[in-house]
Parts: structure tokens; sequence; C-alpha cells
């Protein structure tokens, strides 16, 4: 069972520095072997994390939560519901989408997915955009709550395709349907809210960024996503990081995950300024940064102990396939904790087919390893065969 909360109680208006950045007045540090005392321990203050004002200390490696917890959660890139997929599915089973992965997912203590549409039945497509995808409601939020989706990220370049009336109805649709949500919202300060969903015996907070469509980011008075630039250089992205990552912190969370909607299309390789953000935010406290946005898998980083998934490629979609790059075939992305450590990551080979995820067949899966393998070289990432996937023990703690 998965427990949704919303740590603010309400929405921020100021984008200069939101409330939750500033540290309470009298507030003192925490004691005990809490996951927040942890994260203090590495160094991290309120102001400037992602500027060049200390070397923080590493964190602890091999990554714990705490206790003797054991857990499975699953990451994924992209579910995109619309057209050909709200076709197929609004009429049948909610349960039709995850194909033959329905079971393997639905045994996860949670599963995090990137949900690239809207979901409403209102709304105008967005004037000079290509693609616009809308999702219907009635059998979309129910299909996420059949696969057992926790958390659906919405800091991305489809979720205001139909207009702020569509998108208020997808937040209000998924939080309705118990599902969590970061990383868009009706101002600046919601979009930079993290999500905690409570999972497997685990308290995990989520924050969300996009640097896909800076004309659909939020102001401080108008809806829109998290949009950063991915430059630590760059001010207005280490105030908005800084921000989330310390409201994140407050809440004491077992496990921090960033989720990113970053980088070109077709790109198999993440840029050196990704490279640099991600292994910040493990720095800064994240315990896993999950990529999508390029519509194929890329590499998978293990940095001090964490997992970095550059790019999760598509899971669910109704995309033509560009040859070679087959951004038809991605990983479930597995985080293992096991008595309270992290402690493996295993990938499930996954192949779309008729708008359903699949569990890939053989060439596809073999396919997808060698891909995998020849994306994770430059990371020096111990990758090992599992059955027909892959698996990557979390105990390499160099970095």
């Amino acid at each position: 069972m998965t427990d949704v909360s919303n740590p603010s109680g309400g929405t921020r208006s100021h984008e200069a520095v939101p409330d939750y950045a500033r540290p309470s007045e009298g507030s003192t540090a925490p004691t005990g072997h809490t996951r927040r005392a942890v994260l203090a321990a590495t160094g991290l203050s309120a102001a400037g994390c992602l500027g060049v004002v200390s070397r923080p200390t590493a964190p602890e490696c091999p990554a714990t939560v705490g206790g003797t917890v054991d857990a499975r959660l699953g990451f994924v890139g992209d579910v995109m519901l619309g057209r050909g997929v709200d076709e197929r599915w609004a009429d049948g089973p909610p349960t039709g989408v995850w194909g033959t992965m329905l079971d393997r997912v639905r045994a996860l203590d949670g599963l995090f997915c990137n949900l690239e549409c809207c979901l409403s039945a209102r709304g105008s497509p967005r004037p000079g955009r290509t693609y616009h995808f809308r999702a219907t409601p009635d059998w979309a939020v129910p299909a996420l709550r059949a696969g057992g989706v926790t958390w659906a990220g919405l800091a991305n370049n489809h979720v205001l395709d139909f207009g702020p009336g569509a998108f208020a109805d997808t937040l209000e649709r998924l939080a309705s349907g118990g599902i969590a949500s970061a990383g868009a919202g009706p101002d600046l300060g919601a979009a930079l809210e993290p999500s905690v969903v409570a999972v497997g015996g685990l308290d995990v907070a989520v924050v969300a960024f996009t640097d896909r469509s800076p004309s659909y980011g939020a102001g401080p008075d108008e809806p829109g996503t998290a949009f950063v630039r991915i430059d630590p250089a760059d001010p207005r992205t280490r105030r908005l990081v800084d921000a989330a990552l310390v409201r994140a912190r407050e809440t004491d969370p077992d496990l921090l995950v960033a989720s990113l909607h970053w980088g070109p299309n077709w790109e198999v390789r993440p840029s050196r300024s990704q490279r640099r953000f991600a292994r910040l935010l493990v720095d800064r406290g994240v315990d896993l940064v999950h990529g999508h946005s390029a519509h194929v898998v890329q590499g998978v980083e293990v940095y001090r102990g964490r997992p970095i998934v550059y790019d999760a490629g598509d899971f669910v979609d109704d995309y033509a396939v560009k040859p070679g790059l087959h951004n038809d075939r991605s990983f479930l992305f597995e985080l293992a904790v096991a008595d309270g450590e992290l402690s493996a990551l295993r990938l499930v080979p996954v192949e779309i087919a008729e708008e359903a995820a699949d569990r890939a067949g053989e060439e596809a899966a073999r396919w997808l390893r060698a891909r995998m393998r020849d994306r994770s070289a430059p990371f020096g990432t111990p990758l090992r065969r599992d059955g027909d996937g892959l698996w990557i023990p979390l105990d390499r703690c160099e970095g």
C-alpha cells in the first residue's frame, strides 16, 4: 500500500528563494542516526549546494536506509498514454497497457515513471508544436493504478500540450487516484515541491526537473514545470535545485530520488554537463538519478554506491521506431534494497508491442544487453548477466 503526502501543505509564489529554502528561526541540527542526520554529515547546507562553496564529505557507501528493510522499487522512462495508446486501450481492460510485464510491475513495492502526456478530456492543442499527447483519464488513471504506479513525473515537455485546464485536470486526477507526482504545479513553488511516498517500508522523497520546453516552465504565479538548465554554473539552476533538495531533506526520507527529463532526443550517451550534474546530485544526498527524455536507453553509472540511470528510454507509447535506435526497447530498472542497504540494480528487458509493454523476446533482450554494456562502458559499470537481463551490484564506492 502506498501512502502519498505533500510536505508543503500548500503552494508558494516567489521564484527568488522559496520560503522552504531558508532555515527556520531557532532550528537545531537533528540528532540520532536518522536519514537527515546522515545527509547533514555529508556537508549539505541550505545555501549554494550546487555552487563551489566547500567540498562535501562523500556520502556513506554502501548506501543505507537504516534498519533491515527489504524492498524492490521500479523505475521506467516515458509512459505516454495518448494518441494510439489511448485509442487502443480506452475501451479495453486497464491492465492491457502493461502487456506481459503486468505481473512483474505489480510485484514491485513501488513503480516510478515519467508521465509523458496530460490526463484530460478538454483543452486545445498548443499552437506551434508538432506533437500533442493527451490521454482520457477515465481509463488512464485506472491503468496507472493497475500497474502499481506509485509516482508520476510531470516535469516534461508534454504535460501542458493541451493548455492549463487540461494540466489542472492532470494534477487533480492523479491526486484523486492516489498517485503522487512532482515536477509541475500551479506555480513555480509548487513545481519544486518534492513528493514523499511510503513504499515497501521506506519513505521515498522525489524531486523532478526538466530542461525541455522552456515555454512550459512555471512562473511565480503561472502553472508549469520545474524547468532548469542542466548547468551547475547557472545561478537560477543552483537556486531552484538547492531549494527543492532542501525541502526534500526536511522530510527526513529513507531514500531521495531525482527524476530528470533532460537532454535531446535520440542521443545514446549523456553529455558532459549531464554527467557532472548527476554526480553533483549524488554528492548532495540523492540516492538514485532517474533520467529520461532521449527515447533511447543510455548507460548506467554507479557513483559512490548510487545508481545514475542516465536515460531509461520509453516504456509505453505509440511512436514510430527509428531504424538502428530501437526506441521501442528499454528496461525496467529495479532497485533492490536488502537488509537496509542499496544492494543492486536489476535491468529487466522490455519491448513495446501493439501499444503495450511486453517482456522482450530473445533477440531484443540480446540487443538490449549489448547496447547497455557498450553505453555503460565509459563509466566502468560492472554489468553481470541475470537471465535475459542484467544485474549491477551497488557496492562500488569510488568517485
